[in-house]
């Protein structure tokens, strides 16, 4: 049946969320791991996080499916207007899903530490009018020269009240991270930022690389996926709309073009 499936669609997420669940893993939304004691977690568990970069109609969609399977994850929310629907972050709270921000306030400030940590403490501000945000997690804006994790140099995010940044509080070395930047889960190679550095060597070593959801499935099911795992979606790369389909498909292959140029060019 899978070889007959088309990958990053809706059919295929609940497939690879409900082949997760058979495994046994357990699913968290990234406050519920960073508040826990690491010594009393499952055995096998999944920090679902989704990046809602643009399109957040589809992430109501991926909200609404994964509630429907008991499965709770953790929505950062950017603060422009491709990503940023009261309505649907409304609704995605309601679900029970966790609501963060997606932070890209020192490209915006072009540079400016200070203006962009008073940019993202407003910023913060306007996301707490909808949920108690406790957890952010950068955007990385491939096209800007500016990283935002950079404003953490000069400020402390914990004494705003945020218990976690996924890639500064994170024990790589316990946990298995996988993205599906570039639309496919070995875009690291194609990423900017989106990339964890030095583990992503040792885990190609050790032969942890998936290309498609497909390899994903066929480890959990083999039993050769990690116990732990970080798992990060972009919502607006699934959909079973084979136009819009085939557009981010045209788009992203194009998108991994461009963020070579710029990898090869730094």
């Amino acid at each position: 049946m899978l070889n007959t499936m088309r990958d990053f669609t809706i059919n295929t997420y609940r497939t690879l969320l409900e082949s997760l669940q058979a495994a046994g893993y357990a699913f968290l939304t990234a406050t519920d791991y960073y508040r826990s004691n690491k010594e009393l977690l499952p055995e096998r568990f999944v920090i679902l996080r989704h990046d809602v970069d643009i399109l957040p109609e589809n992430s109501a969609l991926t909200a609404r499916l994964e509630h429907t399977l008991g499965v709770k994850a953790t929505y950062y929310f950017r603060i422009v207007k491709e990503s940023n629907s009261p309505v649907i972050i409304k609704q995605i709270a309601a679900l029970e899903h966790e609501i963060g921000y997606h932070y890209e306030d020192l490209t915006t400030a072009n540079g400016d530490i200070e203006k962009a940590y008073q940019s993202f403490c407003n910023n913060l501000a306007y996301f707490k009018q909808f949920y108690e945000v406790s957890t952010i997690c950068m955007h990385g804006s491939p096209r800007s020269k500016y990283d935002s994790k950079d404003i953490w140099k000069a400020h402390d995010y914990h004494k705003l009240g945020i218990v976690a940044e996924p890639y500064l509080d994170s024990d790589f070395s316990r946990l298995f991270y996988l993205t599906d930047t570039g639309r496919c889960w070995d875009g690291f190679n194609v990423s900017v930022r989106d990339k964890i550095e030095h583990y992503q060597d040792l885990w190609t070593s050790q032969g942890l690389v998936y290309h498609t959801t497909f390899d994903i499935l066929y480890a959990i099911n083999s039993g050769t996926l990690p116990k732990q795992l970080m798992i990060t979606t972009h919502p607006q790369r699934w959909t079973d709309n084979r136009l819009l389909w085939l557009k981010e498909l045209c788009m992203q292959s194009l998108k991994n073009i461009v963020k070579h140029i710029i990898i090869i060019s730094r």
